[in-house]
């Protein structure tokens, strides 16, 4: 967003008293509502998944030449059970491996945003017979990086360190907003996430009121979650990742302004 347009998009969301919903876990929400009010647009924060940590275990790391980790929540969960830092640490994403170097971690390197991604930096970084590699993760992971990894010659075992657990129902000041009609976008970053928010607005009865929002989703997966409610439009960002989700939404924005 370069200072020319970033101010049109500001003035043009001000202008229309826009807000944003936001779905991620509130710990993730707070870069994105800062990035949201410099667009000018209010973040509505609704966490539709609550993180749980398991009760601390012993990790055995001795032979462990590297931690992956998908989330920034699985970071979060590694840093609260080992004062272990220097273990070389690939993350998932951008957004993951900051997480990490704020928790002290020393030797990050992140990969693209997606699983994927994910697997070839390690394959291209680490060699299998170097030792064996633990995956941090929640109770419900996206992709099959262990299988992945496991086709590439390497040693890999998964810890579920944390839980997501669904919230039981929106609430009342979403729905209120929701039915009002004043929430303009709504983002999501999983499909778990997309697939809660239709279940849980289904039940509230605001189904209907997606026609005058436009969801924005950070893969096709998790578009493909949404497509049961009636949007006004949906976007997906271009990389699995918080900036790209956010130069769509700046595209929106700037189609409005035009138009």
């Amino acid at each position: 967003m370069d200072g020319g347009e970033g101010r049109d998009f500001t003035q043009t969301a001000r202008r229309q008293g826009m807000r944003a919903l936001v779905t991620r876990p509130r710990e993730e929400s707070e870069s994105l509502a800062r990035a949201l009010a410099a667009r000018g647009l209010d973040a509505i924060i609704e966490p539709l998944m609550q993180i749980h940590y398991r009760a601390a275990e012993t990790l055995d790391l001795a032979t462990v030449q590297a931690i992956l980790c998908t989330s920034a929540n699985g970071v979060r969960a590694l840093a609260r059970i080992t004062g272990e830092r220097g273990l070389p640490l690939l993350a998932v994403g951008e957004a993951t491996a900051s997480r990490a170097r704020a928790e002290g971690f020393t030797a990050v390197a992140s990969a693209g945003g997606a699983v994927a991604d994910l697997v070839r930096l390690t394959a291209a970084r680490l060699r299998p017979q170097n030792g064996r590699l633990l995956h941090v993760a929640g109770n419900v992971v996206a992709g099959d990086l262990v299988g992945a990894l496991e086709a590439h010659g390497f040693m890999i075992e998964r810890s579920v360190l944390y839980e997501a657990r669904p919230v039981g129902a929106l609430s009342e000041a979403v729905v209120g907003a929701l039915g009002s009609g004043t929430i303009d976008f709504a983002l999501f970053f999983s499909p778990r996430t997309a697939a809660i928010f239709v279940r849980l607005a289904g039940i509230a009865g605001v189904a209907g009121c997606c026609r005058t929002m436009t969801s924005l989703a950070i893969s096709a997966a998790a578009d493909v979650g949404l497509s049961g409610l009636p949007w006004r439009d949906r976007r997906v960002a271009e990389r699995p990742n918080q900036p790209a989700l956010l130069d769509a939404l700046d595209a929106i924005l700037a189609e409005r302004r035009q138009g």
